[in-house]
């Protein structure tokens, strides 16, 4: 629902309705861009969604034109930096109830500039009841879909495209949430569909689906039951009375029976043994919320049996519950987990969804936009423009976000970005499906959460402040970094209560919000001049550094190479130790940087296996992540790449896509390569020959997350044999990939620059992680 601090105040925009915590214009987001419109519109919810573009500026750099000129000047920098706009497809998603479906659509009339449509897809039990009113407004044809079809593209969509989509609930758990990593393949599974009845669905294929069975109590049943039972007529009341009330006051239970377990049949005490059965003899009133509670149960428990014997009659092991029966609603989510273990043994899995709400809304989309090809694409969630997911716990914080406590008269939002390449797995995962990038759960450790969240935001002013010097001839550039600010607070503020809000909170996810939000205000490229200046100051350094490492015999010039990858990766502006020795000294440079190092033995150290190693043949290709820009890639990575090559080892070098913090981009990757083949024959003669290749890893973040990697990579990857990964950097091996099992050998380097987390893993500031992994048999 609406975000924490979020408020409408100094907002422009006409108010929807005084209860309305968001002003419209924050609701309905880039509308004046809409092309095209889908709704899904239930028995209390609407959920609109609309296919728009994105105007943003984005940050180009190009080598300069040296036609007519004899000879570059020394203090002139390596390449010219631009800032251009860039267009971009966004899908919104917006949910709400149906009483502001009027005043909702009258805005999207008065502010629909360059639709491309005549038609809006619409699905739902209300697409026919409101079909004239949406036609009136809109001035668009609605075009009804298939319920059904509309849930199950959604699903697909929801659960290919947003990771932590998926979430078991626990509740005892601390927190109750326990998200899914992506499944690489998602099928087959069973969509237990809970409306006013329940549909049992299994799903194949993108496209073969089979509606398997159902039954006629579900959420209607609960409702219907509950107005007789309570005297009340409304779905949330219902669930509100329910979260109060003790179910035992009201239900038989076995030891009601038995007086204790039944240990022949192996049945707990506390298990249900008849719902309602102590009100058939008991001569007394009971309470609405205790009748509401058992009433829930009943009717969980019976749809969890259902799809439990369901899903072991076709051989599934996971079922994906969805509908608006369950409303993130904790009693709900319990019950039917605890159904599903009980009659399966533990053998299938209860799984709930992030954005169940917007299944059929997506699919109904997607239906009518098929001439976009959206599945050819890959999406991403964009955290800036999103309401996170929400715990329905009374106690949760109503003092410091009293919006969110209201689930009534406030807008649930989901953007997506649609990504400029396809992402998919590293071939050389050992197993995908298992397969997790982040080192530490967040959401799991209490400790590391407030430290992480106190160390984002200790670290806002240093950003804003970077963000404004990176546009000194923008006028509007600190009114925009105050933005930033504010909406980067607010989110922090969410997960310090919500960690749970996004999916599984981690480093890297903190870290991709601040780059959106960033990007939101359009601040593509923060260090844009750093990485610029140091590409220079690094280049000048290159040959110096290669000529001393020449003169080294083989053995110490292993070592060399492997302190110099380490003493580049010191160079992180993201690490505030860095910054703040950066900032203080501009003498600080690489032969500083290596005396900063630990010292041998390292806190891991492989080295030992690593150069017994290189006494081995070749390796046949080297896949490298690189990070950061300047010191980092001139003066550490490419020294390391061109032992490799002379060595007879093919090199992969990857970048990321898009700028993050320092991080080397592959576009500026490609004019320093050019630099130093114009400086060094062995890189010159490599590129040339194809036997360095530089390549964009999809990403733009300081993390890396190789399950969603540029397609491109991934088939080069695998049309050269890779069977060597080099990660290198504190975001790349250790914040996440520190655990990554990998088909063949893999190198792990970073130099740990954050002294809260050295102390951790047992080491101090500048302790070197240094992992030679070699896959088991």
């Amino acid at each position: 629902m609406a975000e924490c601090g979020a408020s409408g105040s100094g907002s422009s925009g006409d108010s929807l309705d005084k209860s309305i915590t968001l002003p419209p214009d924050e609701i309905f987001r880039n509308l004046e861009n809409a092309k095209r419109f889908a709704i899904d519109i239930g028995g209390s919810l609407t959920k609109l969604a609309y296919y728009s573009t994105v105007q943003h500026k984005v940050a180009r750099v190009r080598s300069f034109d040296h036609s007519g000129k004899d000879t570059e000047q020394d203090h002139e920098p390596p390449y010219e930096i631009s800032v251009q706009e860039e267009i971009t497809a966004r899908l919104h998603f917006i949910k709400f109830e149906n009483t502001y479906i009027e005043a909702c659509l009258d805005f999207i009339k008065d502010h629909l500039v360059n639709t491309e449509t005549k038609v809006i897809q619409a699905t739902g039990g209300g697409a026919y009841k409101f079909k004239d009113l949406i036609e009136e407004k809109l001035r668009l044809k609605v075009d009804k879909e298939d319920v059904m079809t509309c849930l199950i593209k959604g699903c697909n969509f929801v659960l290919k495209n947003i990771p932590h989509e998926a979430f078991m609930y626990q509740k005892d758990a601390d927190p109750e949430f326990r998200f899914q990593t992506n499944h690489p393949n998602i099928f087959p599974y069973l969509l237990v569909n809970i409306g006013s009845g329940v549909s049992i669905v299994k799903v194949e294929t993108e496209d073969k689906f089979e509606w398997i069975g159902g039954s006629s109590i579900g959420g209607g049943t609960f409702w219907g039951l509950g107005a007789l039972l309570t005297k009340t007529k409304k779905f949330d009341e219902l669930l509100h009375l329910a979260s109060k009330g003790q179910h035992t006051n009201v239900d038989m239970l076995v030891q009601d029976i038995y007086g204790g377990a039944c240990q022949t049949l192996g049945l707990s005490g506390t298990l249900i043994a008849s719902s309602f059965g102590k009100s058939a003899t008991a001569d007394r009133e009971f309470s609405k919320e205790d009748m509401a509670k058992s009433l829930l149960h009943m009717i969980s428990n019976d749809i969890g049996q259902l799809a439990c014997l369901y899903a072991k009659l076709h051989h599934l092991d996971r079922v994906y519950f969805g509908g608006f029966f369950i409303r993130g609603h904790p009693v709900t989510m319990r019950t039917i987990t605890y159904s599903i273990n009980f009659f399966s043994k533990g053998e299938v899995q209860a799984l709930f969804l992030r954005h169940e709400g917007y299944l059929g809304a997506i699919g109904a989309f997607l239906k009518g936009a098929e001439q976009d090809n959206p599945n050819q694409y890959s999406w991403g969630e964009n955290y800036a423009g999103s309401s996170g997911l929400m715990s329905s716990s009374p106690e949760l914080c109503p003092e410091l976000c009293p919006t969110q406590r209201a689930r009534s008269g406030t807008f649930d939002l989901l953007e997506m970005d649609r990504l400029a390449r396809p992402l998919v797995d590293l071939p050389l995962l050992l197993d995908p499906s298992s397969y997790v990038p982040d080192t530490v759960d967040l959401t799991e450790d209490p400790m590391a959460r407030k430290y992480w969240l106190g160390c984002f935001e200790e670290a806002l002013d240093g950003v804003v402040k970077r963000a404004v010097a990176s546009q000194p001839d923008s006028v509007d550039a600190a009114e925009r970094a105050e933005k930033f600010r504010q909406k980067y607070w607010n989110k922090l503020q969410t997960l310090r209560h919500q960690p749970f809000a996004y999916g599984t909170l981690t480093v890297r996810s903190l870290l991709d919000t601040r780059e959106h939000c960033l990007n939101e205000f359009n601040f593509p490229d923060p260090y844009s001049k750093v990485k610029q200046k140091e590409n220079g100051v690094a280049l000048k350094c290159f040959q110096r550094v290669v000529q001393s490492l020449d003169t080294l015999g083989w053995e110490e010039r292993q070592l060399a190479l492997v302190e110099g990858l380490l003493a580049g990766n010191v160079f992180d502006w993201g690490a505030k130790a860095v910054s703040d020795v950066l900032e203080s000294d501009p003498q600080f440079g690489f032969e500083e940087a290596k005396r900063k190092l630990q010292e041998r033995p390292w806190l891991v150290d492989s080295y030992n296996e690593w150069l017994q190693r290189l006494k081995g043949p070749p390796h046949k290709c080297a896949l490298i992540f690189a990070d950061n820009s300047g010191v980092d890639i001139i003066l550490g990575v490419f020294p390391f790449v061109r032992e490799l090559l002379c060595r007879g080892t093919e090199v992969i070098l990857a970048c990321n896509s898009g700028p993050a913090l320092n991080d080397v981009t592959y576009s500026e990757s490609l004019i320093v390569a050019e630099r130093i083949a114009a400086m060094d024959p062995i890189i010159h003669s490599a590129l040339d020959e194809e036997r360095l290749l530089l390549v964009q890893t999809g990403s733009s973040s300081p993390c890396l997350d190789l399950s969603r990697l540029d397609k491109g990579l991934a088939t080069l990857v695998r049309e050269r044999g890779a069977d060597l990964v080099v990660i290198e950097g504190m975001g790349r091996a250790v914040h996440t990939n520190y655990h990554a099992s990998l088909r063949c050998e893999s190198l792990k380097l970073a130099v740990i620059k954050n002294s809260w987390l050295a102390d951790r893993l047992g080491g101090r500031l500048f302790s070197v992680i240094f992992k030679y992994e070699i896959p088991a048999e």
